[in-house]
C-alpha cells in the first residue's frame, strides 16, 4: 500500500483539531490539509457539550485572569492568550455569521443555544478552504522517516511534512507520543460530581446554595472551593464541587474518592455572627415554631432538613432553644460533614488532567521540542480547566497558534 501524501495531517476530529485545520487552511491554501479522526463522527465533544448548547469559551477577557481557571496550565497559557483568547475567539466566530450571548455566569453561548451551530460553522469553513478529513481511521502507528512523519491507521497510510496531535485524551495516541520519547502524565479524572448518602440532602434535589466546601483527609485540609453547591439526586455537584473536582483531581484520586467533605451552608459567617443571628431570632420571635422561621432566608425545606440534623423539634418555639440547639445548629450550618463515597462524571462532559508533559513543548508555537514539525495541542496536553468554557478555550488559542507556526515556517 503506497504512502498518500500531505503537507499537514492532522490527527483528531474535535474541537482543536478542525480549528487547526481551518485557520491554516484559510492563511495557506495551497497545503494539503487532511483531519484523521477515529471514530464514525466529527466535533462530537463539541455537539455535547453545554448540554447540547456548546459553552464555546467564557467571558473572561484579561490573560492572566483567564489562565487561573487551568489547574494544569495555567503558567503555560498565559503567553498564547495575549496573541489569541476570548474576545478573539468571539470575533472569529462573529465574523463567520454565529451570534452569540453571554449568560449571567459568564458562559459564552451560540445565540441558537444549539451546538449544531458551531459544527455547521466549522465543517462549511472546512469545505469552504478545502480540507480533506476522514473518519473511522484509528491512528495505529507514527514514524519519522527522513524529513516526513509516516502514518498508519486501520484503513489506510499517509504521509505528512507536518504532524499534529490533537487526539484529546486518547490513550492510544499517548502511548504513542511516549515511543516518541515524550512524557505522558498519567490521566485521572477531572470534572466530576459527589457521591454521598445523607439525611441532610435527602429529598433536596435541585436545590442550590452558596457555599465554602473542604476536603478532609482525616485532619488534615487538602483543598477547599467555594460557590454555589448543587444537591443532586446521588450527592453534590454545581460550581464549587466541580471546581474542587478540578483543582483537586489528583489529590481525589489518590483517595480513591472516599474522603470527608465539610460544607458551610452561611459562608458570610462566622459562629459568632451565626450565635448572634439565632439569639436574635430567639428574642423576635419567641412564640413562633422553628420551622416557621429559617435564618438569613434559607429555603423552608432545607431548613428542615437543618433541623432534623440538629434533632430539633418542628414544633419547638424559639423560646425554647437551648444552648445546645444553638451548638448544634452552628455546627450543621457552618461545619456539616458528608462522607464522600465515590464520583460520577459531569453530565456528558469527561475531562482528564494527564497528557504529554508541558516542559516538552514551546508555547510560542506548541511545537514538540523533541521533534521538529510535531506539534500538540488541546486536551493532549497535561491542560485541563474548570467547567464554563475555558476547555474550549485552550482549545481554540492552541490551535490557531499552531495554524500560526506552520503558515510562517
Amino acid at each position: 500500500m503506497s504512502d498518500q501524501n500531505f503537507d499537514v495531517i492532522i490527527v483528531g476530529g474535535g474541537a482543536s483539531g478542525f480549528f487547526a485545520a481551518i485557520n491554516l487552511a484559510k492563511k495557506k491554501p495551497d497545503l494539503k490539509i487532511l483531519i484523521l479522526e477515529k471514530t464514525k463522527k466529527f466535533l462530537n465533544k463539541v455537539k455535547i457539550s453545554g448540554g447540547g448548547r456548546c459553552n464555546v469559551t467564557h467571558a473572561e477577557f484579561l490573560p492572566k485572569e483567564l489562565s487561573k481557571n487551568y489547574p494544569r496550565g495555567e503558567k503555560e497559557l498565559r503567553g498564547p492568550f495575549h496573541r489569541f483568547m476570548t474576545g478573539d475567539m468571539m470575533a472569529w466566530l462573529e465574523e463567520r455569521g454565529v451570534e452569540l450571548k453571554i449568560e449571567e455566569d459568564g458562559r459564552i453561548f451560540p445565540t441558537s443555544d444549539d451546538s449544531q451551530t458551531i459544527i455547521d460553522c466549522f465543517l462549511s469553513e472546512a469545505h469552504k478552504y478545502k480540507v480533506d478529513y476522514k473518519t473511522s481511521q484509528a491512528v495505529k502507528s507514527i514514524e519519522k522517516i527522513n524529513d516526513s512523519w509516516s502514518v498508519k491507521t486501520t484503513q489506510e497510510n499517509y504521509s505528512t511534512e507536518y504532524l499534529i496531535i490533537a487526539s484529546g485524551s486518547s490513550q492510544q495516541m499517548w502511548k504513542l507520543m511516549r515511543n516518541l520519547g515524550h512524557q505522558i502524565i498519567e490521566a485521572v479524572p477531572s470534572l466530576f460530581t459527589f457521591h454521598i448518602e445523607d439525611a441532610l440532602l435527602k429529598g433536596l434535589q435541585g436545590l442550590a446554595l452558596p457555599t465554602e466546601v473542604k476536603v478532609y483527609e482525616g485532619k488534615h485540609l487538602v483543598l477547599s472551593s467555594d460557590g454555589d453547591t448543587l444537591i443532586t439526586h446521588w450527592g453534590l455537584s454545581g460550581p464549587a464541587i466541580l471546581k474542587l473536582s478540578a483543582w483537586g483531581a489528583r489529590d481525589l484520586n489518590r483517595l480513591d474518592y472516599q474522603f470527608q467533605l465539610h460544607v458551610n451552608w452561611l459562608p458570610q459567617h462566622s459562629a459568632e455572627s451565626l450565635s448572634n443571628l439565632l439569639t436574635a431570632q430567639q428574642k423576635d420571635f419567641p412564640k413562633k415554631q422553628m420551622s416557621t422561621f429559617s435564618v438569613e432566608n434559607l429555603p423552608k425545606r432545607f431548613w428542615l432538613k437543618v433541623l432534623q440534623k440538629s434533632k430539633i423539634e418542628e414544633t419547638q418555639k424559639w423560646a425554647d432553644l437551648s444552648r445546645k440547639n444553638q451548638t448544634d445548629l452552628i455546627s450543621v450550618l457552618l461545619n456539616s460533614k458528608l462522607k464522600v463515597t465515590g464520583k460520577s462524571t459531569f453530565k456528558d462532559e469527561f475531562v482528564t488532567a494527564g497528557g504529554v508533559e508541558l516542559k516538552e513543548i514551546d508555547f510560542k508555537t506548541f511545537e514538540s521540542k523533541l521533534h521538529p514539525q510535531l506539534y500538540i495541542i488541546g486536551e493532549a496536553l497535561n491542560i485541563d480547566a474548570i467547567t464554563g468554557g475555558f476547555n474550549f478555550q485552550n482549545a481554540w488559542t492552541s490551535a490557531y497558534h499552531v495554524a500560526e507556526a506552520i503558515a510562517e515556517s
